[in-house]
């Protein structure tokens, strides 16, 4: 399994991963003639070597068009209203220029996720696209307290940030990344200045986008972390920690638009991880359309939200083929997918596929199912999802950190479920039974908040 490590010592950002994925091996000009395929114009891309505290890195840069001359664009940088250039040295130099009499704007979500489907991207890299916009989407929409087709996309929501989000998109891809780790993410602290006045570091926006990351601070101020670069890493992550065994391939560095007193640079291994390493993937929980859990709750207590079932009867098809059907519906946003054992026509053993849908993937999903499976014929229905509002929080066992899942009904606690994944992960890291996991991870659920009272022991589903 080749494997991506982001070693996030100086905190991450969307140009740090494309400068890094650059330096490790993305050919720029494929990037570049990927950039083309967007609907969009305005905007020039420059990558250069430049010199962070003795350390060469890849920069990646966006510059944008406007009536009074061409600008660096500063949605990533919000410490101070002047944004210079990296000072440097730039021995290797690759630009593109799209010309245009104004910058169009994309500040609203529908707005930016219409302008990447338009695009002639391959399927991957739309759909990573836009779960990345939707995630900031939500984490803007919880913070502000508005639905998600209010939500404007103020620092986040510009053509460099589609730039950027779609660069880390098309570099994973053309690398052959199969799995993304990290290290714990180093913040930083202070203030920065944006749209919605002076916040906090880090922002309310990224802090709510890092739901279920590890993290830490030091007494370094500034914004490591950007909202965009902490959207591009959650989408793909799938396991924080140190770096693990693995077969390095390469090392590349990403630079940071900003001189700090270390250097302001990510590194990124590219490797092969091991096989006992590929069995402990430990994911995150999935997010898809988080805008779902964004609407008000019921005078009953839960969530209601519209939904689409797809389902065919599948009689022909080699039964290797569903797994890899399945990562495919799940990365282009299923909400659900399941395989049903049935008895067909002719008493042939069957397989039932059923797929939750948002009413937007309908298509891409349909698309999918017909180009991976033997089946030619689907069934839709629409259907009322009933569910309860969820929150991740993470606790402290005696064997490690470990997620969990937290439903109410109303302000009852009606279920309490450790994250399945990183359990198994600490047990085998560990070699200790997985029940012994569980069940510390929940009596620390127990200790850490009086008013949840996690299910016995024998009842709980791991």
């Amino acid at each position: 399994m080749r494997a991506i490590y982001f070693d996030c010592f100086a905190g991450i950002s969307g140009d740090m991963i494309v400068g890094a994925l650059v330096d490790l091996g993305l050919d720029p000009d494929d990037l570049i003639s990927e950039l083309k395929k967007l609907p969009v114009e305005g905007f020039r891309v420059e990558l250069s070597d430049v010199e962070k505290q003795g350390i060469r890195a890849k920069a990646f840069r966006v510059y944008l068009e406007h009536e009074t001359g061409e600008r660096l664009a500063d949605v990533e940088f919000r410490e101070s209203a002047v944004l210079t250039p990296d000072a440097g040295t730039h021995a290797e130099h690759h630009s593109h220029t799209h010309t245009h009499a104004h910058t169009h704007a994309h500040n609203h979500l529908s707005e930016i996720l219409e302008c990447i489907e338009q695009s002639k991207l391959s399927e991957r890299v739309r759909s990573q696209a836009s779960a990345i916009f939707n995630r900031l989407g939500a984490a803007e929409a919880k913070v502000h307290g508005v639905p998600l087709e209010k939500v404007h996309l103020h620092e986040v929501g510009g053509l460099d940030a589609i730039v950027d989000i779609t660069s880390a998109a098309i570099g994973l891809e053309k690398l052959g990344v199969d799995a993304v780790l990290a290290s714990p993410l180093h913040l930083g602290g202070g203030f920065v200045r944006t749209s919605h006045g002076v916040l906090p570091v880090p922002a309310p926006a990224t802090a709510e986008l890092l739901a279920g990351a590890q993290v830490y601070t030091t007494e370094i101020s500034g914004e490591l972390v950007t909202p965009t670069g902490a959207a591009i890493l959650m989408n793909f992550i799938q396991r924080f920690g140190p770096l693990p065994r693995m077969h390095v391939l390469g090392v590349g560095y990403g630079a940071g638009s900003r001189d700090r007193s270390f250097p302001n640079v990510l590194r990124a291994y590219l490797g092969e991880l091991p096989l006992e390493e590929e069995t402990v993937p430990a994911r995150l929980p999935r997010f898809p359309h988080q805008e779902q859990h964004n609407v008000p709750l019921t005078p009953a207590g839960y969530q209601e939200g519209l939904a689409v079932v797809l389902e065919s009867n599948i009689d022909d098809s080699n039964p290797q083929m569903f797994e890899y059907l399945m990562d495919r519906l799940f990365e282009a946003g299923a909400l659900d997918v399941g395989l049903l054992p049935i008895s067909m026509k002719k008493n042939r053993p069957g397989v039932a596929l059923q797929v939750m849908a948002h009413p937007e993937n309908v298509d891409d999903l349909l698309r999918i199912i017909f180009e991976e499976s033997t089946t030619i014929g689907v069934r839709s229905y629409p259907v009322t999802k009933h569910m309860l509002p969820r929150q991740i929080e993470t606790v402290e066992t005696e064997f490690g950190s470990v997620r969990v899942k937290i439903a109410r009904l109303g302000a009852k606690v009606v279920n309490v479920k450790p994250e399945y994944e990183d359990c198994r992960a600490l047990a085998i890291q560990l070699g200790l039974p997985i029940k012994e996991v569980y069940l510390a991870a929940m009596n620390a659920v127990s200790r850490q908040n009086d008013e949840i009272r996690a299910p016995e022991p024998n009842k709980a589903q791991p």
